[in-house]
């Protein structure tokens, strides 16, 4: 009961890259950078263990971003010539790739990190992939023409890398969707139809993480912004709830989300949010046991997963750890409660 994961990326060590950046540079190259990137993956892979989670991830120790991770590997892109665009609603400007040709894959995108992972694990294991959606907001077309076009042809692509995966032997295939939280319409209309394209024939678990953000200074001020109640998830669920996709992930601990809108999975198992991203407070066992009584008023016991509300990537590597263990202890303590 209450297995437990976390949203997915991690913070990198400081002999890996930049530290507390979402967009950090190596500290490497080469040959170097890749035994780097297996070290920091098998670390953080204990660490998970070590913590007592249920399902481990490889932490995204292999990737700069979570979403250029992946289109690194797409011909079509032009990552020689970004340009200044708002994403995420404008909600702030970031430097992005443009898609100047028809995309396709040059080749496995996550193989190494994936089977590195699965080799060092007996757990669960989830591998994370962006969303189509998201994807579509984080670069700048200049081909495509057609925002609901290039989502599916990335849908497509990523739908390829997902079955590789799978074979892999990954458990949980998330594909990660925050752009649902700030094009609530487009995620209903076309966007959940996008994502069930990217998780077409797989027969693992599949999920979609949805999120108001990583706990940087750009979201914290946004979420000043969204009022005493945020409803945006609201406009996705029922399309969410009426989709093949098994799992979602939502924001919940320290959030302005009503939890009855929790009601709206019924038939999907919830990855609740119990830890805070954007705060360095250590949340403790009671609190996170707390977080997930509440949730058990709208989500039945064997459908409820307590997650982190978002990625750890930015954060301190101690706090991050901490909070690992805080997330494991709390579910220990609600099983306890709830049995």
């Amino acid at each position: 009961m209450f297995p437990t994961s976390i949203a997915g990326s991690l913070p990198k060590p400081a002999w890996l890259a930049e530290t507390k950046k979402l967009w950090p540079q190596w500290r490497a190259q080469g040959d170097e950078l890749r035994q780097a990137k297996a070290d920091a993956t098998l670390l953080w892979i204990k660490a998970q263990e070590d913590a007592g989670l249920d399902i481990v991830t490889d932490g995204e120790q292999s990737r700069q971003h979570f979403v250029h991770g992946f289109l690194e590997q797409v011909d079509g892109i032009d990552f020689e010539h970004k340009v200044k665009m708002g994403i995420r609603d404008n909600r702030y400007d970031a430097m992005v790739p443009q898609v100047v040709a028809p995309l396709k894959l040059k080749g496995r995108v996550h193989a190494f990190e994936a089977q590195l992972a699965r080799a060092h694990t007996k757990r669960k294991l989830k591998f994370t992939l962006p969303g189509p959606m998201t994807i579509i907001d984080t670069v700048a077309d200049q081909f495509y023409g057609d925002k609901v076009k290039m989502a599916f042809a990335f849908a497509e692509l990523l739908n390829q890398e997902a079955l590789a995966l799978q074979a892999d032997g990954v458990d949980i295939i998330q594909f990660d969707e925050p752009a649902f939280n700030a094009y609530m319409k487009d995620a209903a209309d076309w966007g959940v139809k996008a994502l069930e394209r990217a998780a077409q024939g797989l027969t693992c678990t599949t999920a979609v993480h949805i999120c108001y953000g990583y706990g940087i200074q750009a979201n914290v001020d946004w979420k000043k912004s969204l009022g005493e109640e945020w409803r945006q998830y609201e406009q996705i669920f029922p399309a969410l709830a009426a989709s093949s996709i098994k799992q979602v992930s939502l924001e919940c601990y320290h959030s302005h989300v009503p939890p009855d809108l929790m009601k709206l999975l019924d038939g999907k198992d919830v990855m609740v949010g119990v830890i805070d991203v954007a705060s360095d407070e250590i949340e403790t066992p009671e609190q996170v046991a707390e977080t997930i009584g509440r949730a058990l008023q709208f989500v039945p016991k064997q459908r409820l997963f307590p997650c982190t509300n978002c990625g750890l990537a930015p954060m301190d590597r101690d706090v991050a750890m901490k909070k690992l263990q805080a997330l494991a202890q709390g579910a220990e303590l609600a099983r306890r409660r709830h049995a």
